[in-house]
């Protein structure tokens, strides 16, 4: 992945962190030296800050070891200097199964939270209750205890993209369809972004920051839901590319070259013999000509572990693989040979033709 260093597999998955997550780092040391011009200042503040990121590994385990038990694969998790992010392969379908993954992160930050709680009053007497939300001040594990309470309280917030969306949304789909809980969810999380944004105009500069957040959050994950919605029932092969350009194992850049000038075609299947190699992806491309010139052949940089996709299969599966492979474009099989090219933007344009059909009151194809 670029700008991603593994830092290991547990539980069978893969951690990663964001290149900018030294950006923190290095930000978290200047302050703390800037204030006390101490090594030691330094190294605490770096401990504190990996060690709340400790609890935001753990807190998005708690959403994949969830999922797991609803047979439901987490591909990775990355953590960047805004928190960490649990790439799902797909939501639960049951509302109920949706509402124990979203709550199971935040559970994982109270826990935390009672056993510091627990050692802090057992060993130098209970913290002051009174400032549970100042991370400010306090020794390093009151301070953790804090801002392991301010996650949970955070995440809560009834909004996308927040754990708290999730729980709403999934609360609402008891009583409704999906779609609609889900527009509701939105509809009520970007409510509280405009409150946020107001009180932000007039407090905390930083509430305008979470209302940005939360407003585009929010918008995203109804379009995201209603276009899943939108392509329930259809075919593959209703959207997908039927003419296309395909190379040889022979061929060389060269040849790209001039498809990719003669057309608008950008990613390329390579078929050997009838059958499909791997598909030429134009970041492959480019990358490959800029290094081996354009005598190089292309079976040096075709990418051969995309998912398979069938003609029958429906085109919200296509959608996930799409998403999942980190592929713009995914060939097309069925029976065994090669039938199209299948890409977001060619689903897009379909659903686009098929509403104005509908509007023209003419029967889609």
């Amino acid at each position: 992945m670029k700008w991603q260093w593994r830092l290991g597999r547990f539980f069978g998955i893969d951690v990663y962190v964001h290149a900018t997550f030294l950006i923190l780092i290095g930000w978290v040391a200047l302050n703390y030296w800037l204030e006390s011009r101490k090594f030691d200042a330094v190294l605490i503040g770096i401990g504190f800050i990996l060690a709340l990121f400790l609890c935001v590994v753990l807190h998005e385990y708690g959403h994949a070891l969830t999922a797991r038990k609803y047979g439901i694969k987490t591909r990775d998790i990355t953590l960047y200097p805004i928190g960490g992010v649990a790439r799902l392969e797909r939501m639960p379908d049951k509302p109920i199964e949706e509402l124990w993954v979203a709550l199971m992160g935040p559970a994982v930050n109270v826990v935390i939270a009672v056993i510091l709680f627990t050692y802090l009053t057992l060993t130098i007497g209970a913290p002051d209750l009174l400032k549970m939300m100042d991370i400010t001040s306090g020794g390093f594990l009151e301070r953790l205890m804090r801002v392991n309470i301010t996650l949970v309280l955070f995440n809560l917030i009834p909004a996308f993209p927040m754990d708290g969306g999730r729980v709403l949304r999934a609360a609402l789909a008891m009583r409704m369809d999906y779609v609609h809980a889900t527009q509701t969810a939105a509809a009520i999380g970007q409510g509280l972004a405009f409150l946020f944004g107001f009180v932000g105009l007039f407090t905390n500069p930083f509430l305008l920051f979470i209302a940005f957040f939360v407003w585009i959050g929010a918008a995203q994950e109804a379009n995201l839901v209603q276009v899943r919605n939108s392509v329930g029932g259809i075919p593959v092969s209703r959207a997908m590319q039927t003419k296309f350009e395909s190379l040889s194992s022979r061929d060389t850049m060269a040849n790209v070259v001039e498809l990719i000038l003669a057309g608008a075609q950008q990613d390329f299947p390579v078929v050997e013999n009838g059958q499909l190699v791997g598909l030429l992806t134009r970041d492959a491309f480019i990358q490959g000509l800029s290094k081996e010139g354009s005598s190089a052949p292309v079976i040096q940089f075709v990418r051969r572990d995309l998912p398979e996709v069938d003609s029958h299969d429906m085109v919200e599966t296509a959608l996930m693989q799409l998403e999942q492979s980190h592929s713009k474009t995914l060939p097309v099989k069925h029976h065994g040979q090669l039938v199209g090219l299948i890409t977001s933007e060619n689903i897009t344009e379909f659903l686009m033709i098929r509403s104005a059909l509908r509007s023209a009151g003419t029967s889609p194809a």
